[in-house]
């Protein structure tokens, strides 16, 4: 199916060619002519589907054909993250080069100031980050003619706390009475009771698309694990990997900044240039590491999940998870990350004793088996736990047997059934006898308080 069968305007066409867009995706495929169609849409697709053309080109396609006298602002385009709103607006802005539509950009860290003049210019499509946007409302910045409201990547809006700020925003879109806006809600998972409730607040009776499910993520992403054994190990291994595998860019995710900020001043130290993206950095110096990072200035990026949120990079090739994400959906978008538009990507794990049962959790999610791998000089000792669970986790170790109410064998009686039942001794710092474990009551049978000495020297 070619981009002409949509339908679209010769302006979008044109900028379509320049791109030089050859087929759409499956997303676009069917998310296009949904939009078309006016009803509330909630697509699921993976990071990198090409979601953002998919609710891009029917709602520009609108605004050109269906001009207006109101100078409002007619779409609305919701992000997570500043990084994100602004690869939308680049987006726009190349789709729409041939349009006379306007487009502005509100987000977090930005002059509120200027972010007021340039509203004042009453631009078509407005890209904004929830919190941004609730101040402009507040100071009374209308939103009563908008005619699209898109909720991107609302997985990630809930996980930041956006919950409360999405319903306002959506209510203020609904000031007008009889007007609602056509609502587009996407997001990389399904999501839980939370996205749920949210789908419910904005959305009415929503068309539902499910594309690129979990299962399918792995077509061009080759999938590893490196078991490591320590701290210092995890490290070595990681300078390995920098060095001596094939890649383009790499993106090496963290679960913390302390952890990003250590290894940014690793590898500065190992002379490997790289740059950190993370929530306590100052805009001005997340944007030039962004732009420094797509212009090959460096060939690492160190980065947690939130800030390297939407990032959208040509010859991403290879993620290393120096921590295991925490949750499933958390794995799909980073590893999400490489593999696109029909390229090749390696995304690799490094796991420790402590996170090899969430490894196993999250190969369960995406009902895949990772890809065993040792380094052949940093073979760690730890290769997994020596007893498993069918499902691969690490079997728990079985309680022993108090013995309790138990005669020995023959029929002779223990030698403690005799004694009388000592009353257990409680704990130090308040722990209750109830509290204590049978391996501790046990070992406190018997034990003499020491006479206070004094303090040793």
């Amino acid at each position: 199916m070619p981009f002409s069968s949509f339908g679209l305007n010769d302006r979008l066409n044109r900028a379509i060619e320049l791109l030089n867009y050859q087929q759409p995706t499956p997303v676009q495929e069917q998310a296009i002519p949904a939009i078309f169609s006016g009803q509330d849409l909630r697509v699921t697709a993976q990071t990198g589907s090409g979601k953002t053309a998919a609710f891009l080109l029917p709602i520009l396609h609108e605004l050109v054909e269906n001009p207006t006298n109101h100078h409002e602002i007619r779409a609305l385009i919701l992000s997570p993250t500043r990084e994100l709103a602004k690869q939308i607006l680049d987006n726009l802005k190349q789709l729409g080069k041939f349009t006379q539509l306007k487009f502005a950009m509100v987000t977090g860290g930005d002059s509120l100031n200027k972010q007021i003049a340039e509203l004042r210019r009453m631009p078509d499509v407005l890209v904004a980050t929830p919190g941004r946007l609730m101040e402009h409302i507040a100071l009374g910045q209308p939103l009563a003619e908008v005619d699209f409201v898109v909720f991107d990547e609302a997985d990630r809006m809930l996980d930041m706390g956006f919950a409360e700020d999405v319903s306002n925003i959506y209510q203020a879109c609904c000031l007008q009475e009889g007007h609602r806006p056509q609502s587009l809600l996407f997001s990389a998972t399904t999501g839980g009771p939370a996205l749920k409730t949210m789908v419910n607040k904005v959305l009415h009776q929503p068309l539902q698309l499910v594309i690129n499910a979990v299962q399918q993520m792995s077509e061009n992403i080759r999938q590893q694990i490196i078991t490591v054994d320590h701290d210092q190990h995890k490290e070595q291994v990681l300078l390995s990997l920098l060095q001596q595998e094939e890649y383009g860019r790499a993106l090496v995710f963290t679960n913390t900044r302390v952890t990003a900020e250590r290894l940014y001043g690793l590898l500065q130290q190992q002379e490997l240039k790289a740059y950190i993206l993370h929530g306590d950095k100052e805009p001005a110096e997340r944007k030039n590491a962004m732009r420094n990072f797509k212009q090959g200035q460096s060939r690492v990026m160190v980065a947690t999940d939130l800030a390297a949120r939407g990032l959208d990079l040509d010859g991403l090739d290879l993620v290393i998870n120096f921590d295991m994400p925490r949750r499933g959906d958390e794995y799909l978008h980073r590893v999400g990350r490489t593999g696109r538009a029909g390229e090749q990507g390696l995304a690799i794990s490094l796991i420790d004793h402590n996170s090899w049962n969430l490894m196993c959790s999250i190969e369960r999610y995406l009902k895949q088996h990772f890809e065993r791998r040792n380094l052949k000089d940093l073979k760690a000792k730890y290769q997994g736990p020596k007893k498993q669970k069918a499902s691969g986790k690490a079997a728990g170790k079985k309680k022993k047997d108090s013995g309790k109410g138990k005669t020995l064998a023959k029929g002779k009686a223990s030698s403690t059934a005799t004694k009388p039942a000592q009353k257990p001794k409680t704990a130090s710092r308040g722990v209750s006898a109830e509290q204590l474990t049978d391996e501790q009551r046990s070992g406190m049978v018997g034990m003499k308080r020491k006479p206070k000495i004094g303090p040793e020297l």
